[in-house]
């Protein structure tokens, strides 16, 4: 269960508050979606097999003041400075050191994993760089090095809320805690919702991936755990993520199931289009409302061989209670030939219970300061 409570809130929340500047794009690179032999099943389409490594330097929106592509250079001296960052926070740590200011370090991020790392942790500091394994990469699709996932909007951002959803997630925030739904919302959950297990993420519960490593769409993790493995057989395709041992089951030519049949991870079903997987997944559950979403969110995933070692991962979501438009986002699977080990999070989930215990240990002093 090592560094699984994050803020989700304040992560996506970061995401946004993020600055660099940056020349506009103009060189080229090899080019990621190039044509060459594709390997295949028995039943003549792709073979999409394999383990896949997901992590990268580009976030799922676009940083201010970046151009929606970087030159080889730019992207060059960005990862230069983000391992050199790492490198920093690697260093033993200095026994003559200054003790850290008052209330922790509330200096402002200069990228965007700082930026992550600071909402993580908060402002004194939660995650020790040892256990981290992010992207030392930008994604390249089509010879763009992107500095977002999301490619539409234009803009690089998912489109605002509209106003149902404000509605909703105002009401959410309200609720009392003691009476919080079971959610897996960073947006929408209460906050301090520690009245029992059942009210924390289910993330924190073992229960799912955060972030939507799990999918869909399946996202980057950004911090660790980020390969993905991929099972195909003519009838049913498993997409197995590393975090949580998440599997999706996506069943080939078939229907999806009644609506009154609802799924953490939706049902995904699919077919091909040529010499590309489509996978299409609705009936999920309103306990995993996807950035806000709520059970009406509907999902298009593409997949796309484009070499021997890449495939291309492309993805459209629209809930129209959530967004008055559909957004799409996507960026490149490499290979990897690392393993993918047993992700034993709850035998070691002593964080749950810690957490738990800490809030009872503060309503008692509350209590006892009430009486005075």
């Amino acid at each position: 269960m090592r560094n699984r409570f994050i803020s989700r809130a304040a992560v996506l929340i970061a995401l946004g508050l993020i600055c660099l500047t940056a020349r506009p794009a103009t060189g080229q690179v090899k080019n990621a979606t190039a044509k060459s032999a594709v390997p295949r099943m028995p039943d003549g389409h792709p073979d999409l097999q394999g383990t896949y490594d997901l992590a990268t330097m580009t976030p799922l929106e676009r940083q201010r003041g970046l151009p929606p592509s970087l030159t080889r250079e730019q992207a060059e001296a960005l990862e230069k400075a983000e391992l050199a960052r790492r490198d920093e926070d690697n260093r033993p740590s200095d026994p003559n050191r200054a003790p850290p200011p008052v209330g922790g370090d509330t200096s402002a991020p200069h990228s965007f994993f700082e930026a992550l790392e600071k909402a993580g942790g908060g402002a004194v500091g939660g995650y020790n760089r040892f256990w981290l394994n992010q992207g030392a990469t930008y994604t390249v699709v089509e010879g763009q090095i992107r500095t977002s996932i999301v490619v539409d909007p234009p803009d690089g951002h998912v489109p605002a809320y509209n106003a149902a959803a404000l509605k909703r997630i105002a009401a959410a925030r309200a609720t009392p805690t003691s009476t919080a739904a079971e959610r897996q919302d960073a947006v929408a959950e209460p906050p301090g919702a520690y009245d029992n297990p059942e009210q924390r993420p289910l993330s924190e519960r073992c229960l799912l991936g955060f972030g939507s490593t799990s999918g869909p769409p399946a996202l980057p993790d950004y911090f660790y755990n980020d390969l993905h493995q991929i099972v195909q057989t003519s009838d049913s395709i498993m997409i197995l993520s590393e975090m949580i041992h998440d599997a999706r089951i996506v069943r080939m030519n078939a229907q999806h199931l009644p609506k009154n049949i609802r799924r953490w991870m939706g049902d995904s079903v699919g077919h091909w289009e040529g010499d590309r997987l489509v996978i299409d997944t609705t009936n999920f559950t309103d306990k995993t409302r996807f950035r806000g979403a709520t059970e009406n969110l509907h999902v298009i995933e593409r997949l796309t061989r484009v070499d021997d070692k890449t495939l291309l991962y492309r993805f459209t979501v629209e809930d129209p209670d959530t967004w008055d438009r559909s957004w799409t986002g996507e960026y490149t699977w490499p290979a990897t030939d690392q393993r993918m080990f047993e992700y034993a999070c709850h035998e070691a989930n002593y964080a749950l219970t810690d957490v738990l215990r800490g809030a009872r240990q503060q309503e008692a002093q509350e209590a006892a300061k009430a009486k005075k």
